[in-house]
């Protein structure tokens, strides 16, 4: 163990060598990175026939591959309208893709493969008008968060509440209930903040085949319905957006032992307008984000790129994926918590990516501008080559992981993080392999009126982990991470976030929504031959069986929770049993001692 200690530890230095060397590159050259593939490629590209589409990180949860007969790209709602409407004539079916493909769950796939049409937001990519009087944008569904905040600034506006990253469609965000982090206000979901949605739908002949439905809030309660729509309404062609005029931020990180975190993280997010909280388990801490609105005369230029956004050297990510896949296969999870505390100490040193307009600073708190504060996504911006990239880009050796993400209501979160505390007591290196990946992100969310919003003011915890490139392997302290799953899920009644998460996370979600009823109706209404819908999206609503697919080592990936020892890794020596605290958990645990591979692991190095 020591000599693999050693030998990390050198390629860690190793690293950092080459990091420097590629800070100095940027400095000369500027960027020189390679954007995000386009999640859609069709065989015959002149005609956009014979086509497949794919998530950002180029898999989904049960690895099937999603087809489409035809691909089209409208540029404005005239064409959408036609679209729409000669598909439904044809009684084919249709799915929404947008630019980058963030969902991870299968909302995009079509069940059609032969006949389906996949419909593209990505030429919908205009701001229609900017009202500064009432403080108002209205946009096409594919313009980018990105877009919408830099537009807004222009004119002294800013959309309060945001996602972190920056890539994503406002059709992608209010479409899943994507958000940032606050309990104030009306909160941090975006769709909380759209006061104006057309959407183009199916019809029956005698309207053309095709209905535009244009809702406004307190007007048309079916703009609840179509808050999240999951894209099964049919294509948001437009959203207005109400702003606010453009303030400023200050954020300051504090770093403290996790000991009290069961108790401070309600009175945190009541004081703090923008706060969240990084918490990293096995290393017993959290960091704090104070993050506060001030006034707009307060000095300060501050500039948020965050750092795991950015663009760096593929052979960087192709260096730290082999170092994990080793640590899996020895297994060492020594060098996992070691591996993770350089991670997040090198984050933290750097300011998780702030700077006083590019430049270091030596103290917070940090001020700077609403819009230079609430996300970024920086590898977005880069030429086309392979030099640089984005983590989670498909066509490197890069990050590959799993994402489970759901919101836990403020009555019950104490209990929840005091069981994942039990947890690491019992196994104190269990969740290193989170930390890698910065820990479990706490952001706040409150109830809402969208029919498939949060039901209660809820703290949403935010897990990425690895994932092995053989669904047949299990992880290191797979049982662990499952256990927590479950507990969030099951015991406290988390609810899922709709564009995350493995498959498990939606089993008997539908009947935590107190007006899932309505949405159905409103479902029936705009789409009652179900042209929008397809079996994933019955699933998760609860119209079909099947959310969960049982197969040999259908645990491992989160496609079922396990019954049987086969759904684990019995040849392996994982096997289904009961939960450490949660017994009513089914979980998959290496059952027997660690074995002596020194002559293996001598190999392997």
């Amino acid at each position: 163990a020591n000599l693999i200690m050693e030998i990390t530890k050198l390629v860690m230095r190793e690293q950092l060598l080459k990091f420097t060397i590629f800070i100095l590159l940027l400095l000369i050259n500027g960027v020189i990175s390679s954007p995000p593939p386009d999640p859609i490629n069709c065989l015959n590209s002149n005609h956009n026939t014979n086509c497949t589409v794919t998530n950002s990180i180029g898999m989904f949860p049960d690895r099937s591959i999603c087809r489409a007969s035809k691909v089209m790209y409208p540029t404005s709602e005239t064409e959408l309208i036609s679209i729409v409407a000669l598909a439904s004539k044809k009684n084919r079916k249709m799915k929404v893709a947008t630019r980058y493909s963030h969902s991870i769950p299968k909302l995009v796939c079509l069940d059609d493969e032969d006949d389906g049409v996949l419909i593209s937001t990505k030429n919908l990519n205009r701001v229609l008008k900017i009202d500064v009087e009432a403080m108002t944008m209205t946009v096409q569904s594919g313009v980018t968060l990105r877009e919408i905040i830099n537009e807004a600034a222009k004119y002294e506006m800013a959309l309060p509440y945001t996602p972190y990253w920056w890539g994503l469609t406002i059709g992608g965000l209010i479409g899943t209930g994507a958000h940032g982090s606050t309990l104030w206000n009306k909160g941090s979901a975006v769709h909380e903040h759209v006061i104006h949605i057309r959407i183009v739908s199916p019809a029956q002949q005698k309207d053309g085949y095709a209905k535009v439905r244009n809702l406004i809030e307190f007007q048309d309660e079916d703009i609840n319905a179509a808050r999240v729509s999951l894209g099964v309404l049919g294509v948001i062609s437009q959203v207005t957006l109400k702003l606010e005029p453009m303030f400023k931020r200050s954020i300051a990180y504090l770093t403290k032992s996790d000991s009290n975190l069961g108790d401070e993280v309600i009175s945190f997010g009541l004081k703090h307008e923008f706060g969240d909280v990084m918490w990293y388990p096995s290393q017993e801490k959290a960091v704090y984000r104070v993050d506060d609105r001030v006034s707009i005369d307060t000095p300060g230029d501050a500039l948020y790129d965050f750092l795991p956004f950015r663009a760096l050297p593929s052979e960087l990510y192709d260096v730290n994926r082999n170092i994990e896949e080793l640590q899996e296969r020895l297994p060492f999870a020594e060098g996992k918590c070691w591996f993770a505390k350089f991670v997040t100490g090198t984050l933290a040193h750097a300011s998780y990516g702030l700077t006083n307009n590019g430049l270091p600073f030596f103290e917070y708190p940090i001020v700077g501008f609403h819009n230079r504060m609430q996300a970024s996504g920086a590898c977005l911006d880069s030429w086309e080559n392979h030099l640089t990239s984005c983590p989670w880009d498909w066509r490197i050796n890069g990050e590959f992981y799993h994402q489970t993400t759901f919101s836990i209501s403020l009555t019950v979160v104490r209990n929840f993080i005091e069981d994942v505390q039990t947890l690491v007591r019992l196994e104190p290196k269990a969740l290193c392999g989170l930390e890698l990946y910065n820990g479990i992100l706490m952001r706040y969310v409150t109830a809402s009126n969208a029919y498939l919003g949060k039901i209660e003011d809820s703290v949403d915890f935010d897990f990425t982990y690895y994932r092995s490139k053989d669904p047949l392997t299990p992880r290191l302290y797979e049982d662990i991470i499952e256990e927590i799953e479950q507990i969030g899920l099951f015991k406290y009644g988390g609810l899922p976030h709709w564009g995350k998460n493995r498959n498990l996370a939606f089993v008997r979600a539908i009947k935590k929504y107190n007006y899932a009823d309505k949405f159905l109706e409103v479902k029936k209404k705009y789409d009652p031959q179900g042209l929008f819908s397809s079996e994933w999206t019955d699933q998760i609503l609860g119209l079909k069986e099947g959310v969960t697919i049982l197969k040999d080592g259908c645990a491992l990936e989160g496609l079922c929770i396990c019954s049987q020892d086969i759904h684990c890794a019995p040849k392996k020596n994982y096997f289904c049993v009961p939960g450490r605290i949660y017994k009513e958990a089914r979980v998959c645990r290496h059952v027997e001692g660690q074995t002596n591979k020194i002559s293996d692991m001598r190999d392997e190095l």
